[in-house]
């Protein structure tokens, strides 16, 4: 059974249908890539994934489930996270609380516990410390646990949002635009956390990107959409040679 199926999916803003008869199958453990010009429906369906919108139309599927038209928090908890297109960390608070926020899907306590500083209390807080600083030592953000997020540079605050998203524990990660704002160095280093949390934290990844060298560097699968359609899809070396891909998208 695929981790994600998506089928028949569509939804219209006013006259305008932003995704039309999507489909999309992603197995588990899959790195797989969506791309497409500026205002090709990608984020939308992110966004329909999660919750944020309802579709008009189609079924999502998550590990056989049907978690079509939930609410974020349901789909969140259901098994899938997501970062944005635009950083959005709890800028005031620090690197590590940002993640801890995160883990409050996995480790729990009762409000009596907090207010009279019970011991089950400092245990759970202990153990979100420990859980916390693993995730931040994924992408060398452990030594910058105190400061406060908004102080961190551009790239570091890219990652914590990925540290964050993965502290909720998810089957299915989603990541868009991971790589936006970054040089290429940070993209580089980018690539590779990507690849080793794939690897060892037994995640399936799907992302959205504009950095083609991000793309073919680690996707394996690719969508390429189009005016809210499906393009092109299937290994990404194969879609980024397709004529129609490089004359709709590419620009070549």
């Amino acid at each position: 059974m695929a981790l994600l199926e998506i089928n028949e999916l569509s939804i219209q803003f006013g006259g305008l249908r932003a995704v039309d008869d999507f489909h999309l199958t992603v197995e588990k453990g899959d790195l797989y890539g969506m791309i497409g010009p500026n205002g090709a429906g990608k984020t939308t369906v992110f966004n329909l994934l999660t919750g944020e919108y309802k579709p008009n139309e189609g079924v999502i599927r998550l590990d056989g489930r049907d978690i079509t038209g939930l609410s974020p928090a349901e789909i969140n908890r259901a098994g899938v996270a997501r970062t944005f297109q635009n950083i959005r960390l709890f800028r005031q608070q620090s690197v590590l609380d940002n993640v801890k926020i995160g883990l409050h899907n996995r480790f729990r306590y009762s409000t009596a516990a907090a207010i009279l500083r019970l011991p089950s209390y400092f245990r759970t807080e202990r153990e979100m410390d420990e859980e916390a600083m693993k995730l931040l030592s994924v992408f060398g953000l452990e030594g910058e646990a105190d400061t406060i997020s908004a102080n961190l540079p551009y790239g570091k605050q890219r990652k914590l949002e990925i540290a964050r998203a993965m502290a909720t524990g998810p089957k299915l990660l989603l990541l868009d635009e991971p790589a936006a704002g970054m040089n290429p160095n940070e993209t580089q280093e980018l690539m590779e956390d990507i690849s080793y949390v794939r690897k060892n934290f037994d995640m399936t990844v799907l992302l959205i990107e504009h950095d083609m060298k991000l793309v073919a560097g680690i996707c394996e699968k690719l969508t390429v959409l189009n005016f809210g359609r499906i393009l092109a899809e299937g290994d990404t070396k194969t879609v980024l040679q397709d004529p129609e891909v490089i004359k709709a998208y590419l620009g070549e």
